[in-house]
């Protein structure tokens, strides 16, 4: 990967990097360049990909085009716990600079256009056109960091191995999420291991 520190304020050159690692640029790659950008320049970070890389970590809080476009310029990866992702279906990411502490949640302004609006060329709009930014705190945890799980326990229902906190108390029962809420993301079409 190209250094980013050797163009980090280039528009352009970004876009470059951000277009390859997706295959393509759309208008979710130029909107997560441009939101990263904006991002790590409100926290400090000018080479997320080189000596700046540990002091890093993003929320994404959507599944689309512009996280490939901040994992691409960032180094941030959820493998790494580097990059969380909470899908909210919002086009936001939030920037925090673990040594300063500095976070910074920047979302499209969207609701000052309508859905069939043409959006902008993105060279020639200001951040703040673009963004709602905003300083904001994120209450970080230990297990939340990188690095080794700090804790495993297995859920008294389905027996699965929870690491790093997402256990819930219930009733005097270790539960993972799935078997408190009742729900998962799947159904289970037999109980036969694969």
């Amino acid at each position: 990967m190209e250094q980013y520190k050797d163009h980090y304020n280039d528009y352009k050159e970004l876009l470059k990097i951000a277009g390859a690692f997706h295959g393509d640029v759309c208008a979710g790659i130029e909107i997560g360049t441009r939101m990263t950008m904006c991002g790590l320049t409100h926290i400090g970070i000018t080479d997320p990909t080189g000596v700046d890389r540990k002091k890093l970590i993003v929320y994404v809080e959507i599944d689309r085009c512009a996280t490939d476009a901040i994992m691409a310029l960032t180094g941030c990866r959820p493998g790494k716990r580097t990059m969380k992702i909470c899908d909210y279906g919002k086009m936001a990411a939030t920037f925090i600079n673990l040594d300063s502490g500095r976070a910074v949640r920047v979302a499209t302004a969207m609701k000052k256009r309508s859905v069939s609006d043409k959006l902008p060329d993105f060279t020639n709009v200001s951040d703040e056109e673009l963004f709602s930014i905003r300083e904001v705190e994120v209450a970080l945890r230990p297990e939340d960091l990188p690095g080794k799980p700090l804790r495993r326990v297995s859920c008294a229902r389905c027996g699965e191995s929870i690491m790093d906190g997402r256990d819930v108390e219930h009733h005097g029962e270790t539960l993972c999420r799935s078997c408190l809420n009742g729900k998962d993301y799947y159904r289970a079409l037999s109980l036969e291991t694969c």
